[in-house]
């Protein structure tokens, strides 16, 4: 049998229960090339988080700088991710320049800084903590799928010969002025939200569209902006039309729809090239 490519699951944000454990380890081992590690780590609790801040920097730098993983699931969003970058990042070694590392929505301050940094290969992906979602099976089993390498339709269909990142747009607008927002020039760049209210999305968008930073992207599409939080009295302008609005003033074009979101039907971006694994 071929070598497995060996996975950690580490919770850099909130905790998983042992439920969502046991079902990502079943689904898992419906694919026999992969080897699923999932880190006593990620059932610690200190309130919000799974562990102190220090147990989870420490998690995630012993599975990123250990040379038998190949790639790092991170376990679910939430927040506490980016409490965790001026300890880890600078603590990674050799080994942890040749993984994938997988998550979105908290994680994508990780998949920044990290691609900031030109570690590893960071992705846009479904994240156990997926599996408590409606239908989430879909969902894990899709990035599982595309790590075992037998999942072309886990991309996102849009991507092509330009290289592509996908952020939650709060977290984007969080990386804004740091030291941890990646050189994004000449990317299409994808966005979501959950949970806000529309002028808060209309808010963050005006940060992104007066962000020198961000003047050289080449294009913008929006995915999902699900759980939309109500606006008294309601807020009338369409969402495309808000987004194309905001890269006018942006000066990129505003390339239409993409299929992320916080849902089972949120799809894979590898940052840069779609082709890179």
């Amino acid at each position: 049998m071929a070598s497995r490519l060996h996975i950690a699951i580490v919770a850099p944000a909130r905790p998983l229960t042992p439920a969502l454990a046991e079902g990502i380890s079943a689904i898992a081992a419906g694919f026999p090339s992969l080897a699923l590690h999932i880190h006593p780590q990620c059932f610690l609790s200190d309130g919000h988080f799974a562990g102190p801040d220090a147990a989870r920097a420490a998690a995630l730098i012993e599975v990123a700088n250990d040379p038998a993983i190949d790639a790092i699931w991170f376990a679910r969003g939430g927040y506490g991710s980016n409490r965790l970058l001026a300890q880890v990042i600078d603590a990674l070694g050799p080994a942890a320049m040749g993984k994938t590392y997988l998550g979105y929505s908290d994680a994508g301050f990780l998949l920044g800084a990290l691609y900031a940094r030109g570690i590893g290969r960071p992705v846009h992906a479904p994240m156990p903590g997926d599996l408590a979602r409606a239908d989430g099976v879909r969902a894990v089993r899709r990035t599982l799928g595309w790590l075992a390498g037998g999942d072309g339709d886990a991309l996102e269909p849009g991507l092509g010969a330009r290289p592509a990142a996908a952020f939650n747009l709060t977290i984007l607008a969080s990386l804004a002025g740091t030291r941890w927002l990646p050189d994004l020039t000449g990317h299409e760049l994808l966005i979501e939200e959950v949970s806000e209210p529309l002028y808060r999305v209309d808010r963050m968008l005006f940060q992104l569209a007066h962000m020198a930073a961000l003047r050289g992207i080449a294009s913008v599409r929006l995915g999902r902006v699900t759980d939309i939080v109500p606006n008294d009295p309601p807020w009338g302008e369409p969402l495309a039309a808000m987004v194309a609005r905001w890269c006018a003033e942006l000066g990129v074009p505003y390339a239409g729809q993409a299929d992320i979101g916080h849902d089972a039907d949120n799809k894979l971006v590898p940052f840069g090239l779609a082709a890179i694994r």
